[in-house]
This record gives structure tokens, C-alpha cells and sequence, in this order.
């Protein structure tokens, strides 16, 4: 990469290498790459063209708590489409993936339209004032049952502003139709919401996590030309993109990972060495045959240490074939969490861990 860059460069003039080095740059992120993606298969794909995509991005960024140079995107768009549909799919989206994350979170929403609509009435000096006061009423009102009333004087306020009413109107479609199908995602009509990318040109989004200080941890919106800039233009798109590392963090810091995660081992064979361990690896091949993370202790120690083993590689279930369990033709299996034991027959012994 730096092949080309002199010495001089590299040790005695700072800015001539920061220069170079801006002439190249990793993915900053997923939309971009996809607008290219459908313009050069535009005549393969049908649309409108709906994808996921999960992939490393890279910005400039200066590390910090919930910023990262490098992390992973989850990205859902919809390629070919200006109905506010999408828009709902995508609440939809929000609010079942965050449910099944056990994430209490608010999702606030804004439209670009409605920004220029305040850019441009606010232009009018004679009404500044007006503008500001019925802003800070708007806020003022309050997050419970607010949305409509907010949206109903955002109609007074653009009055004069088709592109500003325009806002106004698709968001209360998109609310409404939320609405209709019912959901328990709490939905906050946030003016200050702008987001930071210039090809929003209409809805957007922003999810901030309830219970735990962390930046946005889900966004993204409607961008209407996005496509033009490699040569095809008037193709709108809407997405939303899910922050994994900051969703991990919030995970984290909240204990909502299940116990189960922790480890990938469902089920520890101790091993006693000689036909104790043949069974052992029998019993260990029928429970991964079923689908059921096993593994047998790899040798013959004492017992204190193979359960120290399993104590701390979080293992759910350990299963003992000793000379009396040989016998018997039942396997003793103990609850790591409870600590209790059972013998089990051999030939229970899948349904016992499942």
C-alpha cells in the first residue's frame, strides 16, 4: 500500500501523506456498494430487489466506548420501490428483532422532508420566531400519545412548504400503518433526527437502546437517487442497518446473553480410561449424531479435574460412565446448575440432555 510513498512523505512531510493516503479507503459501508451491485445487474435482478447483507466496515473514527474503526453491519434494503410499505416492513423488522434480543428500545423516526420544509420556512424572518416557539411546544409535549399531535401542528407550521407537508404526510402513513397492524415498539417522532449521510431524501430512522448509554444501535432511511451516481438514475431504495457490536455491548452490559451461549458444550463425558472410555465415545457419538454439542474428557485424569473443566468451560451437563454405571447400563448424569444427579439408561440418555 505504501509502495509508492517516499521517505519524505512517510517521515518528513505529514501532509503530503495524509493526501495519499486519502486517495484509497476501506468500505465505509454497505448501501453504497449495494446501489453499485443493482446497477450493474440491473437486468438480472427483479424488482423491487430486496436483500440482507452482514459485513465488516471501516471509519476513521476515534476509538471509543461504542465507536469502532472496524465493525459489523447487518443491512435489510428494498431496491425499486417509493411506497411507504417498505418503510412499515422495516418498523416491523426493528421491532421483532429487538423483541427476540430482549432489547427495550425506541425507535425515533423523522423525514428529511420535513427538515428542508423547516430550512425553508424558516427562511422567512417574519416567521422565525413563530417557527421557534411552536418547535419548542413540540418538544414539549411529551412522548406518550404526542406523535399525532406533534405531526398535526408540523401541518401548521409548513403550511407553505409542499415539500415540508409532504414529509408530514408520509410519516403519518407510515405511523398509521404501524399502527394498524399493532406493536408494542415504542415510536418517537424526534425533530432533532437528521442522520449524518447526505442520501437520505426521506424517512428516517435512528433505534437508541432504553435501559443502557450506548449511541444509536439501528439506523438508516429512504434514499431516493442513491443509483444515479454510477448511472441509474430515479431508483428509490429505503433501508435500515443493525449496529452488531454495539448491539453486543448492550447485551453485554445488560446479562442478556442466555446461559447457553457461553459455551458451544452441551454434554461432558468424563473419561475413567479403559471400556469405560469405548462407551463413552459411543454414548458421545450417539448425542452429536442427535445433534447435541458433546465432547469426551481427552484423558484418563482425576475426576476433581475433569469437573473443574467442565466448571469452567460453562458445560450444562455431565455425564459419568464409571465401573458401577457400566454395569448398570445407566449413565449417571449430573446438572451443573443444580448440582443434581440422575442415572439415566444409555438409550435415554438424548432425550435426558434435550
Amino acid at each position: 500500500f505504501l509502495s509508492g510513498v517516499s521517505d519524505e512523505q512517510l517521515h518528513g512531510n505529514p501532509n503530503a501523506l495524509s493526501t495519499r493516503l486519502c486517495e484509497k479507503g476501506l468500505r465505509y459501508d454497505l448501501t453504497v456498494p449495494l446501489a453499485r451491485y443493482v446497477v450493474q445487474h440491473q437486468g438480472e435482478i427483479s424488482f423491487p430487489f430486496k436483500r440482507y447483507q452482514i459485513q465488516p466496515v471501516w471509519r476513521a473514527d476515534r476509538p471509543q466506548k461504542g465507536r469502532y474503526r472496524e465493525f459489523y453491519q447487518c443491512d435489510v434494503d428494498v431496491i425499486g420501490s417509493r411506497s411507504l410499505l417498505c418503510e412499515v416492513d422495516l418498523v416491523e423488522i426493528v421491532a421483532k428483532v429487538f423483541q427476540r434480543l430482549g432489547i427495550r428500545v425506541t425507535l425515533k423516526v423523522n423525514n428529511r422532508k420535513i427538515l428542508y420544509g423547516i430550512a425553508e420556512t424558516s427562511g422567512h424572518a417574519d416567521k422565525m420566531i413563530d417557527i421557534t416557539v411552536a418547535i419548542d411546544k413540540l418538544e414539549k409535549i411529551g412522548l406518550e400519545g404526542a406523535n399525532g399531535a406533534k405531526l398535526a401542528r408540523l401541518r401548521e407550521i409548513l403550511a407553505d412548504s409542499p415539500v415540508g407537508l409532504a414529509g408530514v404526510t408520509e410519516t403519518e402513513t407510515i405511523l398509521s400503518y404501524v399502527e394498524t397492524l399493532g406493536t408494542e415498539l415504542e415510536i418517537e417522532l424526534d425533530l432533532s433526527l437528521a442522520r449524518g449521510l447526505n442520501y437520505y431524501t426521506g424517512a428516517i430512522f435512528e433505534v437508541k437502546a432504553r435501559d443502557f448509554a450506548i449511541g444509536s444501535i439501528c439506523g438508516g432511511g429512504r434514499y431516493d437517487d442513491l443509483t444515479g451516481i454510477f448511472g441509474m438514475p430515479n431508483t428509490s431504495g429505503v433501508g435500515i442497518s443493525f449496529g452488531a457490536d454495539r448491539i453486543y455491548d448492550v447485551m453485554t452490559g445488560l446479562d442478556l446473553f442466555p446461559d447457553d451461549t457461553k459455551g458451544t458444550t452441551r454434554a461432558l463425558m468424563l473419561n475413567f480410561g479403559g471400556e469405560e472410555e469405548r462407551v463413552s465415545l459411543r454414548l458421545a457419538k450417539n448425542l452429536r449424531e442427535a445433534g447435541i454439542a458433546c465432547e469426551v474428557y481427552p484423558e484418563s485424569a482425576k475426576m476433581k479435574k475433569q469437573m473443574e473443566y467442565a466448571n469452567r468451560r460453562a458445560v450444562p451437563w455431565v455425564v459419568i460412565v464409571g465401573s458401577d454405571e457400566l454395569a448398570s447400563g445407566r449413565a449417571t448424569v449430573k446438572n451443573m446448575a443444580t448440582g443434581e444427579q440422575q442415572a439415566v439408561a444409555f438409550d435415554e440418555l438424548i432425550n435426558r440432555i434435550e
